[in-house]
């Protein structure tokens, strides 16, 4: 059954754009969340950073912050031009990445979208539902923050894609490279952010 939703005007997409999806449940969001998604946007050259604020985190047993409440805590925190904060997954009644990672490609075929995560989500990568299929098809861009784990880098997910990662310097043609293909970027944070960060703000 095709799931059909009007799509808000902040949601409008045109043939040839560059979008980073950045998905997660935000509970709550924080500077290291900015980060990743200020980073990839300028290290990719994206036209735009679509925020997909899950209803629920399948990974995760404890129950989130109500969903309108999360959203506008994302807004507060990125008010500049070029993110958009959308509840998408949640009027399609999606639960995994790849449902809306399906709709939307195949919605939007002239599109190109990249996968945008932290690292510690390429940690735990391969137990995300039909991980191998996101790969296939989207390309993704993995952000770490100075000191992050090397067993991230090295987890089940990062050893089968080897093959299919491009270098840091390589990151803005990522989304011409096309699916598989992802990169990974290390981009401290500043001082300021690091300090929130440890301070649980």
């Amino acid at each position: 059954m095709t799931v059909r939703f009007a799509a808000h005007k902040h949601e409008q997409l045109a043939p040839g754009m560059v979008i980073g999806l950045y998905g997660g449940s935000f509970d709550p969001p924080h500077d290291g969340h900015r980060h990743v998604a200020l980073t990839a946007r300028k290290r990719l050259g994206l036209d735009a950073v679509w925020w997909l604020v899950a209803p629920h985190n399948p990974l995760k047993s404890d129950a989130p912050e109500r969903l309108p409440a999360r959203v506008a805590a994302v807004r507060a925190l990125i008010p500049e031009p070029g993110h958009v904060i959308s509840s998408i997954e949640d009027r399609l009644g999606t639960r995994y990445t790849i449902d809306i990672i399906r709709h939307l490609t195949m919605r939007h075929p002239q599109v190109q979208f990249v996968w945008i995560m932290g690292a510690d989500s390429l940690g735990g990568f391969h137990r995300w539902g039909h991980w191998r299929e996101i790969a296939r098809r989207v390309p993704i861009c993995v952000i770490a923050r100075g000191g992050s784990p090397l067993k991230w880098r090295l987890g089940k997910a990062a050893r089968q894609l080897a093959h299919a990662r491009i270098p840091a310097g390589h990151a803005r043609a990522l989304a011409k490279h096309g699916a598989p293909g992802w990169t990974y970027i290390t981009a401290p944070l500043h001082a300021e952010a690091s300090s929130n960060l440890r301070r649980g703000r």
